[in-house]
């Protein structure tokens, strides 16, 4: 039988660079935990490289790392009297890479980084704040961590809400700020939407925002980090613009604001049965202040008459202006909602 370690080389042997989950499969019936330490005592061996950190991480054969594109600049600083658009400056002028981005990344990046650079500054009360900016040969990332209150502990506290759960739930409806006075809470929602990858991870919990596959996931991650951690990933050929995510969000592209948003259903329950009035109150709560509002239904497998009705009838009855899509709805959700928008009619 081949061992694990000779068909990981043939692999990284044809291959530019390889993943976990690409060796996992290949690799028979093995977790992805092992396929791990397969590739980690590799990397011990010095038989392979390690490229990139957590997010989109790939090996390479060591004969092949040096032909290979990578960078890395790191710095840890003291919160206190710093700005962010100073410590992006620095970083780049001490690292070449940063400043040899296309246009339109290079805007994605400063824009992602200051946002979330701000929010640890402003909200975190951390004493020290790690900031870094890699590249590999495919992706362009950032790293910025607190040691703080942590970013979904915040968001319940001072919104007085149950559970980090439902922190992390407003944080994706956007407009989500413990400090309404100076900010309009719209950084973390569209850095998430202009990343490949983006993830939260605070505390025991770890919101995961994946647009290479349109999807968000709420995870409970083995190691606890403890204040806050960003991690955020970009092709380096991605074909994406600040102003076309920023237009998505937007009802009326000659007024400016922020006035469109996006629900992900599935994401307000645990399980997958949405029946109660209380839980549609739970989602739509803080949805008011848009203008258009989008929920989609996907993998959402039924809902109940109350949890339609009201939706789609009492806060669309209250709320007149606002604009209400459902998507991604099989053929029972449809049923309910099409039921609670006749009566809603009349």
């Amino acid at each position: 039988m081949t061992k694990p370690t000779e068909i990981i080389l043939k692999l990284a042997a044809k291959k530019d660079n390889i993943t976990t989950a690409e060796i996992t499969p290949k690799l028979g019936n093995i977790s992805r935990q092992a396929a791990n330490r397969h590739l980690r005592n590799l990397v011990k061996q010095g038989m392979l490289v390690k490229r990139g950190h957590t997010i989109g991480s790939c090996y390479i054969l060591t004969s092949k790392a040096s032909l290979l594109p990578s960078d890395r600049v790191k710095t840890r600083l003291l919160r206190q009297n710093l700005e962010e658009h100073k410590t992006f400056t620095t970083l780049r002028d001490q690292a070449p890479f940063i400043r040899q981005l296309k246009d339109n990344v290079s805007g994605i990046l400063f824009y992602a980084f200051s946002e979330m650079l701000n929010n640890a500054i402003e909200h975190s009360r951390s004493k020290w704040i790690e900031v870094e900016i890699n590249r590999d040969m495919t992706n362009l990332r950032f790293i910025i961590s607190d040691f703080g209150i942590g970013v979904f502990r915040n968001v319940l506290n001072t919104r007085h809400l149950k559970s980090e759960l439902e922190a992390i739930q407003d944080i994706l409806k956007g407009k989500t700020t413990t400090a309404p006075h100076s900010h309009s809470g719209e950084g973390i929602y569209f850095t998430s939407k202009v990343a490949d990858i983006f993830i939260l991870d605070s505390f025991g919990y770890r919101l995961r925002v994946d647009n290479l596959i349109n999807d968000v996931f709420i995870e409970k991650p083995e190691r606890v980090n403890r204040g806050t951690r960003v991690e955020f990933s970009i092709n380096l050929d991605s074909q994406r613009h600040l102003n076309d995510v920023f237009s998505r969000f937007v009802v009326d592209p000659t007024e400016p604001g922020f006035n469109k948003t996006e629900i992900k259903v599935r994401l307000f329950v645990v399980g997958n049965v949405y029946i109660s009035r209380s839980q549609a109150r739970r989602i739509l709560s803080g949805l008011e202040k848009y203008e258009a509002i989008i929920f989609d239904f996907d993998n959402v497998t039924t809902v109940g008459q109350a949890f339609a009705d009201e939706i789609f009838r009492v806060f669309k009855n209250s709320y007149p202006k606002i604009g209400l899509e459902a998507t991604n709805m099989n053929e029972p959700v449809k049923f309910m909602v099409n039921r609670a928008q006749e009566i809603s009619r009349y």
